[in-house]
């Protein structure tokens, strides 16, 4: 029987990647906001905006998404605040989805930013796994003009795994011969569907990695977490 080969595909950054590739791509800029220190968030003058997304020299001050947009800029005073374009994102994510069926006709969107893409039997159209993401990552960014990251797996959620080890702009395979040597060693909490409240419970029963995970024994699982533990 043929093995399935699933893509997860995620676009870096989105919001902020899709402005700054507007703004060059088609409206000719010169600066791009990749390059500098850069948020997408609301109203700069509003004490309640988040970080929506930002780029990587934003991320060196320690800048993380989520958090508020005054304490961003007293980490960085210079740093650039564009404020979020729905209608933007909305466009290029339909683009995005319509580069991914150019690959495939079984494309299962996950949300405005990311997909799964069944690659299973392409390997005479668009090569060996690796090879075809390499193909389909420089495609995006050559027409699209923003990066993505793209995980290799026989299933969903591995696939979603492999493409959240090291970003931007990567392709990683995880495999189920691989997920001993590249997966256990990895922090529970970066397991796909385990969220803050769910790790306090497992480090409550001294599981620390997807690895202790991958060890315990399913009837205390099934006891402290019911039917998600097993």
């Amino acid at each position: 029987m043929r093995e399935r080969i699933i893509f997860h595909v995620d676009a870096n950054s989105a919001f902020l990647s899709w402005t700054a590739a507007y703004r060059v791509k088609v409206l000719g800029e010169s600066l791009d906001l990749r390059d500098v220190p850069s948020v997408i968030a609301g109203d700069k003058a509003s004490r309640h905006s988040i970080i929506l997304a930002k780029s990587i020299p934003a991320k060196k001050y320690g800048i993380q998404t989520g958090e508020p947009l005054f304490q961003a800029l007293e980490k960085c005073p210079n740093l650039t605040v564009v404020e979020p374009d729905y209608q933007l994102y909305v466009a290029a994510s339909r683009h995005f989805v319509e580069m991914l069926r150019q690959f495939s006709p079984c494309v299962e969107q996950y949300s405005i930013d990311e997909a799964w893409v069944d690659m299973t039997g392409t390997e005479r159209i668009f090569g060996a796994p690796r090879l075809a993401a390499e193909k389909m990552r420089q495609r995006i960014w050559d027409e699209l003009g923003f990066t993505v990251n793209v995980g290799i797996s026989s299933n969903k959620l591995l696939a979603k795994m492999a493409g959240d080890f090291e970003k931007p702009n990567k392709v990683h395979t995880l495999f189920p011969e691989e997920m001993e040597c590249k997966m256990w060693p990895l922090p529970v909490r970066d397991l796909f569907l385990v969220g803050s409240a769910t790790e306090r419970k497992l480090k409550g029963l001294g599981v620390y990695t997807i690895g202790d995970l991958a060890k315990a024994d399913v009837s205390v699982l099934r006891k402290r977490l019911g039917k998600h533990g097993e």
